[in-house]
């Protein structure tokens, strides 16, 4: 029982948590009251935004009669929810009190940037007791309409890779505005280079702004290149969104294949040096083991290779 003061703090915590994409507007207006309201940085037509508000009072005196109303003007058709105003009796020194407004766009809204106009007023209580005239503020909040839901695909991997060797490709997708649902995730390599792990991936469903990513080793080729040239991936992600429709997204990226150096380090911690690998599993003692001579013999091995090309090309 003696924990119950903290059920209207954790509820206003969950309450007014903003998205990760959002902004905030701040106001510290008169009598020490300030204003801090949380809005969608994008909606999508058809779909729902939140506002979240928050007052809190800073000053020295009550306040009375406080209420946040919002314009509907700027886009017709707008549905707020469950009002478009918020009306609070009194609020204490040192209170603060915070209520969320849901907005509905219609399908039919404008793209671009729209204003809503958020009137603010309040009545300062001098000394607790006496009222005094009411205070009145307006405040813009931009909302971005878009048309279509942001479903964006991100893939990491090496610049650049050498034959006979494998290196990571992770792919991460995030849906920003919406849960999609029935998600595929496919990796189309190109020739001669394999997989190790699965080039399709799929899920049940992805949560708004909750990104989720798939990792493969891929295995190049082992006969050595003498040029470097671009090997492209094509990544295709295929989803159903939030009103049953079914999208589909890609994005091709490509990696470098360039002959191999001397001494390469590989991604999983091998190392590569001449035609000689050291695994990752190695241990330091036996990498300091391993002859000199066998290294020596390498270097002298790549360095009469050279000459050799350099020799020919002077006959030429």
């Amino acid at each position: 029982m003696k924990f119950l003061w903290l059920i209207p703090l954790v509820i206003g915590v969950f309450v007014l948590v903003p998205d990760i994409d959002a902004e905030t507007i701040t106001r510290n207006l008169e009598g020490g009251m300030d204003i801090q309201i949380t809005y969608p940085e994008e909606i999508v037509v058809g779909r729902e935004g939140v506002i979240s508000i928050l007052v809190k009072n800073n000053g020295w005196e009550n306040k009375e009669n406080i209420s946040f109303g919002i314009s509907l003007s700027a886009i017709p058709g707008l549905i707020t929810e469950p009002s478009d105003k918020i009306t609070l009796e009194k609020l204490a020194q040192g209170g603060s009190y915070g209520e969320n407004i849901s907005l509905q766009i219609p399908s039919d809204a404008s793209l671009g940037v729209h204003y809503l106009n958020l009137k603010y007023s309040h009545v300062l209580v001098a000394n607790n007791e006496t009222p005094k005239p009411p205070f009145f503020h307006d405040i813009a909040i931009p909302l971005t309409i878009k048309k279509d839901p942001s479903v964006t695909i991100h893939t990491k991997m090496p610049e650049s890779i050498f034959s006979n060797a494998e290196f990571p490709i992770e792919i991460e997708v995030l849906s920003k505005d919406i849960d999609i649902t029935n998600v595929g995730i496919k990796i189309i390599p190109p020739k001669d280079i394999e997989f190790r792990g699965e080039t399709l991936h799929t899920f049940s469903n992805i949560q708004k702004n909750m990104p989720i990513a798939v990792t493969s080793q891929i295995i190049t080729p082992v006969k050595e290149v003498n040029t470097e040239y671009k090997l492209p991936f094509q990544i295709i992600v295929t989803y159903t969104d939030d009103i049953g429709l079914d999208k589909e997204d890609s994005q091709t990226v490509s990696v470098v294949l360039r002959p191999r150096t001397f001494m390469e380090l590989t991604t999983d911690g091998g190392i590569w040096i001449g035609s000689f690998f050291i695994a990752p599993y190695v241990s330091l003692g036996t990498i300091i083991g391993i002859p000199a001579g066998a290294i020596i013999s390498l270097l002298i091995r790549k360095k009469q290779n050279s000459s050799k090309k350099r020799t020919k090309k002077k006959k030429l």
